[in-house]
This record gives structure tokens, sequence and C-alpha cells, in this order.
């Protein structure tokens, strides 16, 4: 292979590096044409101990503003906890900013590198890195982003939750005492990077000044979803398949604890600390029994999905963890950004609430925020003029985010008077009427909570039954029956699925017409409205039950029916039967009695259009998304075996089924 000798000026500095003619190619047609490029950046960082990379490239996004500064990178620089354990960090300097600079903080256990423009397509250029670095570092902030303990470049033990108050803690102290730094550290991310956020806020570091949790309704403990890997008792199953094999493991490789600084910034630019995921059929490992064995089936590495998957939800093995409880104290202005379609939607508004609550001062309690959007898992920035979600339209669904997350740390990192506190408490987008609204709290203060009671006559099986919805109690009603059968459960289509890595599971609204055809869903369905009804607020359904199983799982499905028929699911829930009295403890059922089950359906924001209807269903899974209850009472997660569930729904006078939705008054325009 001959070489070709590539000269590049790097801060002020000629550096010769012998190529070949593909990677000198790549460099002359301005885009990346194959991996030697990519190695060819791996060589350039080691060779440099920091990385310019020119802001005035920058491909504009929306929302985002001009980079004021090129960007400086300094990789791999190790901070000290208290403990001893180095974590590896990459700082982002804008070139030439007047020190002291305020810094923003991102903590993820998903690689720091891939922040890199270098670890991107056009590794080269900074228009192809990623546009958090380039949000911030290119208005004048210094960009810290951190290994957590055990993940990657960074030394320790890994598990879940755990550590991130004292690591966050640490890494601020140190970032606040740099000579570059004005000693304001805020912090930002989405999903484990704005939980670590929220529980780092738990620890009161007066350094962390402001906060941008996104999509971290895992963080929570107060509804027993420990880090969103279950609902209403039942499993996660395809989160947790996609999740574990990328970021759960266990082991991880590290340098000896002999490396300096010096030569570990020099030779990690070489490797790369992860695990290789193998390529997956999930269409046959959601299928795969006992549940406690799939993950090792997939890979050999240790993960600690086994361990979590053998846990109740009020398990004491949770208490271990480091997530947020009511006790908590706070004194941090935050932002607290997410969507309806992900699965910590109304644990987000929780911690909203929780935050204004367990304040320890007037600034905290009076400047938390909350903006909900119409999409999925940490996708709310990238919306457009014509937003699609799942296959249902939400129109122009845009808001600015970027420029709001800079004016936010503007407020309180630089100490600039922009008026960004005095923004709504709430802003929430309201599919169907494809609008952005506020309010001042959260539930909405005015809104009506609505009964919509289950009937029927002959049966509410599929969308051909008789299954009706509305404000009338039931009197004297035959019940509906179907049979669950754990060999074919209810596939799942769309909703709040999360982190899947499977094509075939993905998130959001999607036309159940199809579904309701299956026997085992009953469906109940309003007749069509008169008049346009906003439904936006927490829903919880209210079914009375009985089972042959001595226990099985029930679930609901709110949707939204056009004029053509097309069912649009809205949000969705289950119950473990055996939870029903709480979740620290479990109950059996009888054949023949009936039990009152209370499911949470989460929150959710929707207008039903004059003509559209309200639908409900009620069935037994929701597969892959949530394991199959196997029916047997045992474990779930150690069996084999199964029995078929012959359940039903009842609706009369003394047994009322109905689901209770948060009715937002009607406005002037919507009569």
């Amino acid at each position: 292979m001959k070489l070709y000798p590539v000269i590049l000026l790097v801060e002020h500095r000629i550096v010769i590096i012998l190529s070949d003619f593909f990677v000198l190619r790549s460099l002359t047609n301005g885009r990346e044409s194959s991996s030697v490029g990519r190695r060819f950046a791996f060589v350039l960082g080691a060779l440099l101990a920091t990385t310019v990379v020119q802001g005035q490239d920058a491909v504009p996004h929306h929302g985002m503003p001009s980079p004021q500064f090129d960007i400086r990178l300094e990789p791999s620089v190790r901070i000290k906890m208290r403990d001893g354990v180095r974590l590896s960090t990459d700082l982002y300097f804008p070139v030439g900013a007047s020190e002291p600079l305020p810094v923003v903080l991102i903590r993820t256990p998903y690689d720091k590198n891939s922040f890199r423009p270098e670890r991107s397509s056009g590794w080269y250029r900074w228009q192809d890195g990623d546009v958090r670095i380039q949000l911030f570092a290119g208005q004048g902030y210094v960009v810290a982003v951190q290994d957590v303990r055990g993940r990657l470049e960074s030394e320790g033990d890994f598990l879940v939750g755990t550590f991130a108050r004292n690591d966050g803690s640490d890494t601020i102290d140190w970032l606040a005492s740099q000579p570059w730094s004005n000693g304001k550290v805020g912090t930002y991310g989405c999903s484990y990077l704005g939980e670590n956020q929220l529980q780092l806020a738990a620890a009161r570091n007066p350094r962390q000044v402001a906060a941008i949790p996104q999509g971290a309704g895992a963080a929570y403990t107060g509804t027993h979803r420990p880090f969103g890997l279950m609902d209403g008792g039942a499993f996660e199953l395809a989160t947790s398949i996609g999740w574990f094999p990328r970021a759960g493991y266990k082991n991880s490789l590290r340098f000896s604890a002999d490396v300096s600084d010096g030569e570990f910034q020099k030779i990690a630019p070489y490797f790369y600390h992860g695990p290789q995921v193998p390529d997956v059929e999930y269409n046959k490992v959601f299928e795969w029994l006992p549940l406690i064995s799939i993950m090792e089936r997939i890979v050999a590495y240790p993960t600690h999905y086994e361990d979590m998957v053998s846990h109740g939800p009020a398990d004491s093995y949770w208490d271990a963890f480091d997530f947020v409880n009511e006790e908590d104290r706070f004194d941090v202005p935050a932002l607290h950004i997410n969507s309806w379609y992900d699965l910590g939607i109304n644990e987000t508004f929780k911690l909203f609430n929780l935050l204004q609550r367990n304040s320890e001062s007037q600034l905290g309690r009076d400047n938390q925020f909350v903006i909900i959007s119409p999409t999925t898992h940490c996708k709310s920035e990238g919306m457009t003029e014509e937003t699609i979600v799942g296959e249902r339209s939400m129109g122009n669904a845009r808001f600015d985010y970027y420029g709001l997350y800079l004016r936010w740390f503007d407020r309180w990192l630089k100490g600039i008077d922009n008026g960004v506190t005095e923004m709504p408490k709430v802003q929430y987008f309201l599919m169907g009427k494809n609008e952005w609204r506020t309010a001042s709290a959260w539930p909405l203060p005015n809104v009506r909570w609505t009964n919509y009671y289950l009937h029927s006559d002959s049966g509410a099986n599929s969308h051909f039954g008789d299954g009706n919805l509305n404000v009338s109690k039931p009197t004297e009603e035959p019940p509906d029956r179907f049979v669950y059968d754990p060999k074919t459960p209810v596939p799942t289509l769309g909703g709040v699925v999360c982190c899947t890595a499977d094509p075939n599971t993905p998130g959001g609204s999607y036309d159940h017409s199809d579904i309701e055809t299956r026997e085992d869903v009953l469906v109940y369905t309003s007749e069509p409205l008169e008049h346009g009804i906003e439904v936006s607020g927490p829903i919880e359904l209210v079914l009375y039950v009985s089972s042959s199983a001595k226990d099985t799982d029930f679930t609901g499905k709110l949707l939204d029916v056009d004029p053509e028929g097309v069912a649009y699911n809205l949000q969705d829930g289950i119950l473990r039967a055996r939870y029903r009295e709480g979740y620290d403890r479990k109950v059996w059922m009888e054949d023949g009695e009936i039990y009152e089950l209370r499911l949470d359906l989460h929150a959710i924001s929707n207008y039903f259009a004059p003509g559209h209807r309200i639908r409900l269903e009620i069935s037994s899974s929701n597969f892959p998304r949530l394991d199959r209850n196997l029916n047997t009472g045992g474990n779930n997660y150690d069996e084999t075996e199964w029995v078929v569930a012959r359940n039903t729904v009842h609706h009369a006078s003394m047994s009322p089924s109905h689901i209770v939705l948060p009715i937002v008054p009607e406005r002037d325009e919507e009569k």
C-alpha cells in the first residue's frame, strides 16, 4: 500500500501524517469514505492532547444559534472521587472565550467518546459532531462529558443508579474549583443522563445551580417502577432485552492502576472498552422461557438483568439504589423535559411536583418547569413542521428547545436576566388539536375528573362486539369474558416502548384496528362526540374482575378513533393481580370471586375532536413490551410452563368498571 504525506495545521503546529489514498481522498472531498478514515481519526487524537473543531462549519438545526466560538477538546481527563476511583472526562473549551467560564456537565453510561466529532461520519468537521457539545461550547460554556463509574474509560464497578449522588457531587466540586471555571455548574442530558441529574440534585451541592433532566422519570421510586423496568408489577421485557447487553453489563476492561494520567490520555483513543453485542433475532428471543435465562443465551458476558428481573417492585433489593424518593430534599432550578410516549411520563410530573414541594428555598420551589412534547423517548428536539409519531400526524410540533436550554443556563450560570423564569410552569402539547398549551400546575387546576363506565349486552369481544363507553352508571349487565393464553398474547403495537433495539417494536401511535379483531381484546367505544373534548392529566382505570387463574394480568389502553375508524393508541397500563392490595404483598385470586383492580394508565393530553370516539381496550397482555403472566401464581421469571386463564370483566351496579378521564372544560372556540 502506498502512503501519502498529509500536512495539517492544528493549533499553530504542523503535523505530518502518512496516510493511504483513501484517507487523503476523504479529506479532499470533504466527507469520510471508508473505515480507514475512522482509524485516521484515532491516530490524530493520539498525536494531540487537544483538538480544535471549527464552530463556523456547523449545520443549522431548528433553534440552534450560530456558534460564537471554535471548540477545543481536552480528552480523557481523569477526575478522582472521594474513594480514589478515577472517572474519565472529556472537556470541551470555547476557544478565545473570556475566563472564568460556566460549566455544563453531562454524565453518561453510554460512552462519552460518542459525543466527539471524530466518532461520527464526519469526524474532522464539527458539522457532524454532537449537537449538545456544539450548542453549549459554541456559546461560551465549558462542557464536561464523563463516563460514569464502571463504564468504558472510568474506573470502579457499575450498578444502575448507584454513586450518582457522590460521584456527581465530587465531579462538580472539581469542575467548580478549576482556574478556568466561574464556580457554577449546570447539568444536562436525557434518559440515564437525566436521571443522574435528579439523583445529584438530592445531594444539594450548591455548585449545581441549574439542571435540565430529560426523559428522566425512571429516577423516581414512588410509583414502584424502579429504573422504569416495571409497570404495574409486570416486567418491561422489550426495553430490558435491548438495554442490558449494551449498557447493563457487569465486567469492564481496565488499564492497570499504575498508568499515569498523561499516559492514559495518549493511549485511551486506541481502545474501546464496551461490549460487542451480537445480532439478535428478537422475534425468537422474546419467546424464550424462563425469563431469567434470556440474557445468558444472548451474550456470554454477565449483566445485571438476572438480578433485576428476579426482584419484585417493592423488594428491599431496590433500597440499595440511589433513586429519588419522597423524603429527598432539593434546591436546584430544573427544566423537566419529556414526551407523551415516554415510559416515565407520569413520573416526570411527580418529580416536577416533588422538587417544588421538597425544595429547601423559595428559589428552588419557584423555578421548576415542565415541558411535554408528543413524541417518544428522548426525541423532543427532533420534531419538525410535520411531526409524525408512529403513524399519527402531530402537525407542526416544533418548540425552541435549544434556544430555551441556552437561555436557561445563561440565566443561572452567567447571571443574565433574560426573563426565562417568567414562562408558564407547565407547557404541554395537546395531541389531536396539535398545538401547545400552558398551565400553572399539574394536574391542571380546572380539570374535571369524569367517570366513563363500561357497558355491553351481548359481549365486548373485539370491535365487532357491542361494548360501549359512556358516563351513565351500569345497572344489571352481563359481564364480558375472554380467554388469555400466554402462548398467543396480544402483540405490542407502539405505545411507550423504549430502547428495544428491535425495529419491530417501535414506540408511538398506531392504528389498532387489526388488533381489535381479536376475541381476547375487549373493546368499549363511546358514541361519536358532538363537541370536542380535551383529556389532559393522569388516568386511572378501575376494573372489577374475576379469573380462573390464581394470578393473571389485566391491561387497559385508551384510544382516539377518527370518523374513518382509525384507532390511535394514546396511553396504556397494566396490573398484575397479585399486587392489587399493594406492591409490598402478594394476594391470590379464587375462581368465581370478584376483585377490584386499579390500573395506572399514566398521563396523556389529547383532544377528541367532534365526530371522534373515545375507546378503551382491555385484555391481559401487551407482549413483548411486557412479560407474559404465566398465570400460575409462581415467580414467573423462572418458570417455563403456564396455564390458560379465563378472565372476566364485570360492569354492573355493584361492580361498575370505569375509566377516570381528566376532562378540561371547553374553550369557546371548541364548542
